[in-house]
């Protein structure tokens, strides 16, 4: 009893130790704002994970959704990063957004290099090991880091959002190969699943890709060629009327590249899985 005893207040201790901070990074006569919780052990080269809200939302939104991942950040040396985007939205690569961050050509690189700078000064995580997350805005935040930073990220997850197409697109790509991972939904109106125009509140943001169209530009960079393994996860929520299907493209000397095509699903995550640790499990998982 004593024992159990001890390990129950060994862990409130080290939970309670955790704090959410908030900082910022002056850019180009901005300052950009991030949250994070402090670490509960040593992170010294370890992960660092950068999650991105949607269009108009913001960080606390995003550290809501990610109360399992952040449960196991200490297991996993991981620190997750919760950035701002400049007055609620990203500068990515919609030519046709009509947000500030657009209109003014935030620098975004410059933004991400520098909390990359301040959390290996901080807590000397391994710049080896940078992923990024992202949710609609976020997600095609995402796509930007793989396609415009590739040499700084690691891998991606998009979630219910496709790539511009190219007259819609403002980035000078990279072309090079990243581990991708997608997570759309086939009923999703915001972003549609088979590609076109996409609107936000009400303004057109030009012509995404469609999700196929996306997956297989990251998997043709990779050098896939011919069908992806399929396979259906389990529905664990058959009231939500859901379910998803997996397709991957994996090779040894090939970065990885998965869709997770809910079918039914909207703008908005599945109940059939918790998409931060499915996205994480991706990330571990490449060598």
């Amino acid at each position: 009893m004593k024992r159990s005893f001890f390990a129950i207040a060994l862990l409130f201790s080290l939970h309670a130790e955790s704090q959410l901070m908030t900082d910022s990074v002056l850019i180009e006569g901005h300052y950009r704002s991030f949250m994070y919780n402090t670490p509960t052990v040593n992170v010294t080269g370890g992960n660092l994970l950068f999650i991105m809200h949607g269009s108009g939302g913001s960080a606390t939104d995003m550290i809501k959704r990610t109360g399992k991942l952040e449960a196991i950040a200490g297991k996993e040396k991981l620190l997750i990063v919760y950035p701002n985007g400049y007055q609620h939205y990203w500068n990515e690569c919609r030519k046709y957004s009509t947000a500030a961050a657009n209109k003014e050509d935030i620098n975004e690189a410059a933004f991400f290099e520098a909390m990359i700078r301040y959390f290996q000064k901080k807590y000397s995580i391994n710049t080896a090991n940078v992923f990024a997350a992202g949710f609609s805005g976020g997600g095609h935040m995402a796509y930007k880091l793989a396609a415009t930073m590739p040499d700084q990220f690691k891998a991606v997850t998009a979630i219910v959002a496709n790539m511009p197409d190219s007259a819609s697109c403002d980035c000078r790509l990279a072309g090079k190969a990243k581990p991708i991972l997608i997570i759309n939904g086939t009923d999703d109106k915001t972003n549609p699943y088979e590609g076109g125009e996409m609107f936000v509140n009400n303004a057109s943001y030009g012509v995404v890709r469609s999700t196929e169209n996306t997956f297989h530009y990251w998997a043709a960079l990779a050098g896939y060629k011919g069908e992806p393994e399929k396979k259906s996860l389990p529905d664990t929520d058959p009231s939500d009327q859901k379910t998803i299907e997996e397709y991957s493209y994996h090779a040894k000397g090939k970065p990885p590249v998965t869709l997770l095509k809910v079918v039914g699903g909207h703008h908005d995550y599945p109940n059939d899985i918790d998409v931060y640790l499915y996205a994480w499990d991706f990330f571990r998982s490449i060598k």
